[in-house]
Order: C-alpha cells, then sequence, then structure tokens
C-alpha cells in the first residue's frame, strides 16, 4: 500500500522522500524520482507533512520513537483500532505534531485510479486535513468523519468486518455446490446480483435503528426467517458442508425470537450484540 500511495503522490507530481524498513522496498518509488532517506528521522525532517504506513501500530511507534516530530503534520494511515489511533494521537501532539488517523477503504490497485473508487476516512486535526486536503485527495478520495481521532478507524472497521461477513457467505454459497454440476463462474454473477439486491437492506436496518422501530418496513419477519433456518442447515448437511458460518447467526435470531419479537426484522440482532 505503501508504494502504491508513493506511486500516486510522483505521478501527480508531487516531491516525495520515502523511507522504509526494508531498503529494498523503497527502490521502486526511488526509480520514478522519490528521494529515498537512510532513517526515519531523515525522512520525517524533510517535509512538514509525514504519512506513515506501516504493519501496525507498533510498527509506528518503533519506527518513530526516537524522531522529531516538532512541527510536523502526521498522517497515520496504519490498519488500527480506535483505541489505538487515541493513543497515538496524544502521543503525536505531545511530541509537538498535529495529527490526523486515516482507514484505506481500497486495495493497492485502486489506488491512483479515481475511477476505482478508492477513498480514506480520515479523523482528528480539522486544520490538518483542510490544509492537506488537496494532496490527501491524490492517491484516493477522502472522507473527514470527525474531530475524534478514533473515528476513522471505527469508521473503517466496521465497513471491514461488514465485508468479512459478506465473504463468509460467499464462502458457505460455493461450498454448497462445490463438486456439483454448477460452475463456480456459474454461481458467481448471480451471487453477485443477489447480494447487491439484498444490499438494500442497509439502509433500512440504519433507519429502524434510528428510529427505535424495528417492525417498521419489514419484508420477512424473524419468526419466519427462524422457521426457515432449517432448510438452510439441511441442505449444508445433505452437501457434506459445515455450519460453522451460518450457525451463530441463526442462534442470535432464536434468543431474539425467545423474548417475544417474532414480528420484527432483524435489526434487533444488533442490540443482542452489544455487551
Amino acid at each position: 500500500m505503501g508504494t502504491a500511495l508513493a506511486g500516486a503522490w510522483l505521478a501527480a507530481g508531487h516531491p516525495l522522500t520515502v523511507w522504509n524498513r526494508n531498503a529494498a522496498r523503497a527502490d521502486g518509488p526511488a526509480a520514478r524520482g522519490a528521494t529515498v532517506a537512510a532513517t526515519a528521522a531523515e525522512a520525517v525532517a524533510a517535509n512538514r507533512l509525514v504519512v506513515v504506513c506501516l504493519l501496525d501500530d507498533a510498527s509506528v511507534e518503533q519506527a518513530l520513537d526516537d524522531v522529531d516530530l516538532a512541527g510536523r503534520d502526521l498522517v497515520n494511515l496504519v490498519t488500527g483500532t480506535p483505541g489505538q489511533a487515541r493513543v497515538r494521537a496524544a502521543w503525536a501532539e505531545r511530541r509537538g505534531a498535529r495529527y490526523l488517523d486515516g482507514g484505506i477503504m481500497a486495495v493497492p490497485p485502486m489506488i491512483g485510479a479515481p475511477a476505482a473508487g478508492a477513498y480514506v476516512f480520515y479523523s482528528g486535526s480539522s486544520e490538518l486535513f483542510e490544509e492537506h486536503r488537496g494532496t490527501l485527495a491524490v492517491p484516493a478520495g477522502t472522507r473527514y468523519v470527525g474531530a475524534d481521532p478514533g473515528s476513522a478507524a471505527l469508521h473503517d472497521v466496521a465497513l471491514l468486518s461488514a465485508m468479512y461477513g459478506m465473504f463468509a457467505g460467499v464462502a458457505h454459497a460455493f461450498a454448497l455446490v462445490r463438486g456439483e454440476a454448477v460452475a463456480p463462474t456459474e454461481l458467481a454473477p448471480l451471487l453477485g446480483s443477489w447480494l447487491t439486491a439484498m444490499s438494500g437492506s442497509v439502509t433500512r436496518t440504519a433507519e429502524q435503528l434510528e428510529s427505535g422501530d424495528y417492525a417498521r418496513d419489514v419484508v420477512s419477519g424473524l419468526a419466519m426467517q427462524v422457521a426457515g433456518k432449517g432448510t438452510l442447515l439441511r441442505t449444508a448437511e445433505e452437501q457434506r458442508v459445515s455450519t460453522e458460518l451460518l450457525e451463530p447467526y441463526f442462534r442470535l435470531m432464536e434468543r431474539r425470537l425467545e423474548i417475544g419479537h417474532g414480528g420484527e426484522d432483524l435489526t434487533g440482532v444488533v442490540d443482542l450484540l452489544r455487551r
């Protein structure tokens, strides 16, 4: 991801100084005109705007532990937790830097390709964001989500969590047809269009959560869906497919039904997940 970001800024004509813990990985940006710093401190000293894209929060602290951050604008694009972002913001501010946390909603091939729809959530210093908005928008779109440094990470992880839930369903679907006279490439467009059609439920769930009325605009009630789950589980058994990806969600549905919410949508599951 760091190489992709560097490439986008270089292609747009931005002067860039790069540093990588693995020196060989700086060769690509160097070949495209970037200045390679020998140390993290040297890279930070080169420009006021410092963008960090490392493995995790611990690697950020390790790389910048002894580096002078005074007067720098630090943008941290490491995927971390909201709590880590808040701690890192306070850490940067104690050392004299303005701080912006970012959550990248893209994979490297989407960076620098406007049609790909990539964007980055940003939170923290609004002044930093506004001052550098144009530069930050070069690799991907920008979405500022508030002064709380943890907000970008929260948005990032919320979307990634939904993505993995979708991946789980897709894996189960392909497992069901595996070994049958149904080619995966035959199922794929049907699966993709079905998931797209069902994505409309996201808005309905949000509206129900905000209104507190989980029986509003119900299409398929909880009681009916719990009654129908047996077919899904029996089909998996017939196809010799594990139900471990489905059963946790079904158990939550059953718990919600047991406390008398059969006429509602599935939205109440959200409340069961809150501890």
